[in-house]
């Protein structure tokens, strides 16, 4: 505190004793008393004061407000009335400024203030959750107190904020708030916020920022709308600019795409307020922030690409061609469509084909070009369209190229209907305006910017400079301007062209060295002592002389390499030469035009240096020094490396094609191979396989043979070839028996069926006959299904063995597998560290060995199961053919046995007419006997109850028998 008293002791017009006294008073009722409203009032006395007497409540209540933003947070008032306080106490109302020593003082006290309120990083954590409170008398003063904390020691709060947990998303709900106060005022505390802070930037983006600002620019009326349209772009740019991360994530999310309405301008009658001038000035720096040359160049053309997708360059293009727009604003259209163009082909080729609204219709470069050679265009517009045009040509042969043909003779239009661009930079090149010959020339040396086609082109175009006078080339009349004695800014213009034309192209060297007053008039330049202002002359008068000495093909005898440095070493020196040259980096507007592509000057004299030519003399400069003090020996050395590399070239040029051709064969192979391996792996797990079910079967063929010689004590009656599967011959045997067997019971079953059916026409002649066949056939079922289920029992027996038999295969294949890795183990063996490689040889020819017996034991094993599988197939057939001879069976003994059902019902219904009729007989015989005529004797009847009674007994058996 000690320097806050001085700065109030040093106060001219501190407060008077009577209000010290007064905040003293009120600062000790906000400390000491226990009623809230007592503090509340005490509070707001304090707010009151803090503006007139803003060093004394500082001093004396800071401390006071903190303690009552941290206690007294149920009641919204008191809260409210401090967070105002300590907001007069730190910002600086430059409103209430008037002197200047005042306005650095309060300045001084703001800052001062914020460092002693950021020194517990809690106070702004408190803030913080306050401005989670809805209530508007709380969050309004905490927001405005935040942004000005922000404004005053912006990295220190940052760093605060960071790392506060959930510090930046509580501010990202400042632009949800349903009153625009509030949601206004945070979009400027975000500003504050993002400023020069990537980290932030980065997760105020992730926190749904652009989402929410373009929403209200939306709702605000895009470019019509007021202020908060303007700090929502500034907000949008602090996020964009020089954060590549926020870039990429801006266009992923298609946020490109809601910026084309922003340029819906609509009529020239419709007006254009200061407010909409402003807005459009700041959407269109926002689009060139997206497409920067600064920008990484893959993430700048992805921009420029979605920019001509969804319309946003042809609505550019449009207000660029509109008439009634500002000229500020058509300025920096230009600017924004120049980098919305630069180094994109398809955004170049669409620039090239819009035409102005004109009758007749003209190109817009040719509009555009009209506007920089004309004198009376303010300065920054022309400017603009020579960035344009450099932005057009950038890394654009066919615009090169088209540019260069309307100079050409057979392209020019010989009715002068129309005017063309060459025209229009050769009328500027030759003009009495050196800011229009400085331009014309800058433009025309982009049209050959790294394009030697278009150099050569540009030696065939001439000029008719009077009636009655041959035609001078274009180089000649360059020359000649250039002799003239000029402005120095038609020079430099001129010079900066001839060099730029002049290097890589011996031809055009050439051509200039044809003329014999052009090296002579270099050469004088070179070597006079001019004052400062010609200094740049002579440098670039250096670098010119130099390319032509670099890239001389030596086509001219007069004009040799050796000969013109004999020149300048004679007339010049070389090492006045080498310093002249040094003029041009040396310049102080050299290393301005060197940052930036845009030339952005800030008067026409300034206009000096082209950002490509910088680049260019950096390129040449030290070529050239190095040209100049070889000697001739060491040049034929060179020419003879440059023709042993010219050979070397076409050499490694026909070796590339071999090579090409044999990557090509190669990769051919790659794939043959990589198809023959996965072949080569398919054989040998065939191969393993084929390796382990041949140790099975063998170990089977073993473990089988043992079991033989165990249930058989004569086991030369049984050969090697006699056991496959465990099923013996002799069993093969009886299973071919027990079918015949079968054959012959459905044969007799098959009869009975036929005599089932006479045994039915027998039971309605006689019942004694019935009851007989009846017997039979219940005999006869049962037979066959005791025959059945010894079937049934034998397939469940060979059904058992089969799984035995798999048990014991599954076995054999681990044991199979164990044997094969040790093998392996034994094949590749690791000899010991302290053996001898004597030793170690031995032992891998033993393992050698080893593994060639293995493998003619396998080869041996293969062949044998191949003859063991061939039998198992046979029998395995024979054994199918049973089963399914067994299942035909089963099937017609079903059959049979529903026949035989159905037959004893009918036999029973029989018995039940046969008993009714009986009934019937003897009631009529006792009738007869009543009407007195003859009966049979008693002893018959009694015959015929024994009859009926054993028929009795029989039908009692039978159902026994089914029982």
């Amino acid at each position: 505190m000690n320097f806050l008293r001085g700065v109030m002791g040093g106060q001219s017009a501190g407060p008077q004793h009577t209000e010290a006294e007064t905040i003293q008073k009120l600062c000790d009722r906000v400390a000491s008393s226990t009623l809230l409203d007592d503090r509340r009032n005490a509070v707001r006395a304090l707010k009151s004061l803090s503006k007139k007497y803003r060093l004394e409540v500082g001093i004396q209540a800071m401390e006071h407000l903190i303690h009552v933003l941290q206690t007294d947070r149920s009641d919204s008032e008191i809260i409210g009335y401090a967070l105002d306080t300590l907001y007069n106490i730190i910002s600086n109302d430059e409103e209430e400024e008037v002197e200047e020593n005042s306005t650095r003082q309060s300045e001084d006290l703001g800052s001062q203030f914020t460092e002693i309120f950021i020194k517990q990083p809690e106070n702004v954590t408190l803030l913080l959750t306050l401005l989670e409170e809805f209530d508007f008398h709380v969050r309004w003063p905490g927001v405005k107190l935040l942004t000005s904390l922000l404004k005053q020691l912006g990295p220190q709060v940052q760093q605060i904020i960071l790392v506060s947990p959930m510090g930046v998303s509580r501010l990202m709900d400042l632009l949800a708030d349903s009153r625009e106060v509030i949601r206004n005022d945070g979009v400027l505390l975000l500003q504050a916020l993002t400023r020069s802070n990537g980290a932030i930037q980065k997760i105020v983006a992730f926190e749904n920022a652009f989402e929410r600002l373009l929403d209200i620019i939306t709702e605000e009326g895009n470019s019509d709308g007021g202020i908060v349209v303007e700090d929502c772009l500034i907000l949008l740019q602090n996020l964009l600019k020089n954060n590549n991360s926020n870039q990429n994530f801006f266009k992923e999310g298609s946020y490109i795409q809601r910026m084309k309405p922003w340029f819906d301008v609509g009529d020239e009658n419709s007006g254009w307020s200061a407010q909409k001038v402003t807005n459009l000035h700041v959407m269109l720096q926002l689009v060139r922030v997206l497409v920067s040359p600064t920008n990484p160049p893959g993430a700048t053309s992805s921009c420029q690409k979605a920019m001509f997708q969804c319309g946003l360059l042809q609505q550019l293009c449009t207000i660029l061609m509109a008439t009634g727009v500002p000229a500020d604003i058509l300025t920096e259209t230009i600017n924004t469509v120049s980098e919305v163009i630069r180094g994109y082909q398809v955004n170049q080729d669409y620039f090239a084909s819009v035409n102005a609204p004109s009758n007749p219709p003209r190109p817009a470069i040719v509009v555009l070009l009209m506007s920089m050679v004309n004198e009376r265009q303010p300065f920054v517009l022309r400017c603009a369209v020579l960035y344009c045009f450099q932005c057009f040509l950038y890394k654009n042969q066919k615009g090169q190229g088209e540019i260069v043909s309307t100079l050409l003779p057979s392209t020019i239009d010989a009715t002068g209907n129309s005017v063309s661009a060459g025209q229009l930079l050769c009328g500027g090149l030759f003009s009495t305006d050196s800011l229009s010959n400085w331009c014309a020339a800058v433009a025309l040396a982009h049209a050959l910017q790294e394009n030697a086609t278009q150099k050569e082109q540009l030696l065939r175009v001439q000029l008719a400079t009077s009636i009655g006078n041959p035609p001078v080339s274009l180089l000649q009349q360059c020359t000649n301007i250039l002799s003239q004695g000029s402005k120095i800014q038609t020079r430099v213009g001129l010079l900066m062209l001839l060099c730029t034309w002049l290097s890589n192209c011996p031809i055009a060297v050439t051509h200039f060295l044809h003329n014999s007053a052009n090296v002579p008039f270099l050469t004088g330049q070179i070597a006079e002592n001019l004052g400062e202002e010609e200094q740049l002359v002579q440098g670039l008068c250096a670098l010119l002389l130099g390319i032509s000495i670099y890239f001389n093909d030596n086509s001219l005898e007069s004009y040799m390499k050796e000969k013109l440095k004999q020149l300048i070493e004679k007339r010049i020196g070389k090492e006045n030469f080498i310093e002249k040259l040094g003029f041009i980096s040396k310049h102080e507007l050299y290393s301005r035009a060197s940052q930036k592509p845009q030339p952005n000057f800030p008067s026409p004299e300034y206009m000096i240096f082209d950002h490509e030519f910088t680049k260019l003399v950096k390129e040449l400069e030290g070529v050239i020094t190095k040209a100049i003090y070889k000697s001739s020996e060491e040049d034929k050395k060179e020419e003879e490396v440059k023709k042993t590399l010219e050979q070397h070239d076409s050499i490694v040029t026909h070796y590339k094609n071999m090579i090409r051709e044999q990557d090509l064969q190669l990769e051919e192979l790659k794939q043959q191979i990589s198809t023959l391996k996965c072949q080569n792996e398919q054989l040998q797990t065939a191969v393993t396989q084929q390796v382990s079910q041949i140790q099975q079967h063998k170990d089977q063929y073993n473990l089988l043979k043992v079991q033989l010689g165990k249930d058989n004590p004569h086991p030369g009656s049984y050969s090697d070839a006699t056991q496959v599967n465990g099923i013996q011959p002799e069993e093969v045997g009886r299973l071919r028996e027990e079918i015949e067997e079968l054959k012959s019971n459905q044969e007799l079953l098959q009869s009975l069926l036929a005599e089932k059916d006479s045994l039915i026409e027998n039971l309605k002649s006689s019942q004694s006959s019935a009851g007989t066949n009846e017997l039979s056939s219940a005999t006869a079922s049962a037979q066959d299904s005791e025959q059945i289920a010894e079937l049934r029992q034998e397939l469940a027996t060979l059904k058992a063995q089969l799984n035995s038999q798999s048990v014991e295969i599954t076995k054999l294949q681990t044991e199979k597998q164990e044997l094969l890795q040790k093998t392996e183990t034994f094949a590749k063996p690791a000899p010991a560290s302290g053996e001898s490689e004597a030793v170690a040889a031995a032992k891998t020819a033993d393992a050698e060995g080893r593994l060639s017996a293995l493998l003619q034991e396998t080869k041996d094993l293969k062949n044998e199961i191949k003859a063991l599988s061939e039998e198992r197939t046979a029998i395995k057939e024979q054994l199918d053919a049973s089963n399914s001879t067994i299942a035909i069976l089963q099937n017609e003994k079903n059959k049979l046995e529903v026949d035989v059902t159905d037959s004893k019902r009918e036999q029973d219904d029989l018995l039940v007419l046969l008993a009714d009729q009986d009934q019937k007989i003897f009631s009529l015989k006792n009738k007869l006997k009543e009407l007195g005529h003859p009966v049979e004797e008693e002893d018959e009847l009694e015959s015929g109850d024994q009859d009926d009674e054993e028929d009795e007994d029989e039908d009692d058996g039978k159902d026994q028998g089914h029982i």
